[in-house]
């Protein structure tokens, strides 16, 4: 059977090698490589361009290269009716805890107001946080989300999650609901976002949500910048209702040169590394989820068209 692959951004090469040598009875091609469109049986894509999918009428299953699968689900090209598998993990979980982690201590330990008194030249000793006192939120509670709480959990903080729906998890006092949203951001000090951006999540973040955060808070996100509306989260920065923001994706990547995001003084921003794919452990799971397509069985990490995550 035929793989279609298409990874934008990234060298090819190691995944159709990886790809390969998991899967010795498919064929794996590029856009590029000539082969007939109705043979492809799976799609593995990140970013595919437009038309991408024109004339693949044998899609088993499209796996997307990356847990947000946002900007696939809201193509018009998409085929309906074609299972959509996301990555679960696939090695982005120890990450995104490291970063997550870096960015909770770095707010908690206040290295921010470190930071700026470096930059005077100012030798100032500021109090001892008390770690039982700093109240960490996670917003969406996913297979990256629990462990990021459980993580922070394990260093003492008292942790509380917001989710959809679902079960409790366990050592974090959860939170469901739209009616839960505003009780759960006013205990939260940081304020970590981990959500699948929905059309229920854009924008989620914005003046008055943000305001609902004590004062002092602080934001890290690493889901995409589209939950944050960036204007009132520089208002609530420069009032100085919020103390910082860790920002990991924004609203147009690469963030342009000129964005006033880059030298905000209370921002820190990195591009989009919070949780990089894996190669090795991304191609076992879809490895793995293409056998089971093949034999009738239901893939893991499918993605509900319904809800977009």
């Amino acid at each position: 059977m035929t793989i279609l692959l298409h990874s934008a951004g990234e060298d090819p090469a190691p995944w159709c090698e990886g790809l390969a040598a998991a899967l010795p009875d498919h064929r794996v091609v590029l856009a590029g490589d000539g082969f007939d469109p109705g043979a492809v049986r799976h799609a593995v894509v990140w970013q595919p361009p437009a038309g991408f999918f024109r004339g693949l009428s044998g899609l088993l299953g499209i796996h997307n290269l990356g847990a947000g699968v946002d900007a696939l689900m809201a193509r018009p090209d998409l085929p309906s009716g074609v299972p959509v598998l996301r990555l679960l993990d696939a090695g982005m979980g120890a990450q995104m805890v490291e970063y997550c982690l870096y960015g909770i201590l770095h707010f908690h330990r206040r290295m921010d107001d470190y930071r700026r008194a470096q930059v005077r030249g100012s030798w100032q000793e500021l109090p001892a946080p008390e770690t039982a006192r700093r109240r960490v939120g996670v917003l969406g509670l996913g297979a990256l989300g629990r462990q990021v709480a459980a993580a922070a959990a394990g260093l003492g903080f008292p942790v509380r999650g917001w989710r959809r729906g679902g079960a409790p998890v366990a050592g974090v006092e959860t939170f469901h609901g739209p009616e839960a949203l505003a009780p759960f951001l006013s205990g939260c000090d940081i304020l970590v976002n981990l959500l699948p951006l929905t059309d229920d999540t854009r924008g989620l973040l914005n003046r008055e949500r943000l305001g609902m955060l004590p004062a002092g808070a602080c934001l890290i996100n690493a889901a995409r910048g589209a939950h944050v509306v960036t204007d009132d989260l520089i208002a609530g920065l420069d009032s100085g209702h919020l103390r910082g923001a860790l920002l990991d994706v924004f609203d147009v990547e690469p963030l342009p040169v000129d964005h006033p995001l880059w030298r905000h003084p209370r921002i820190v921003a990195t591009p989009h590394i919070a949780a990089q794919t894996l190669v090795g452990p991304a191609v076992a799971q879809i490895a793995d989820n293409i056998r089971r397509l093949e034999a009738g069985q239901t893939p893991v990490g499918l993605v509900d068209p319904e809800q977009g995550c």
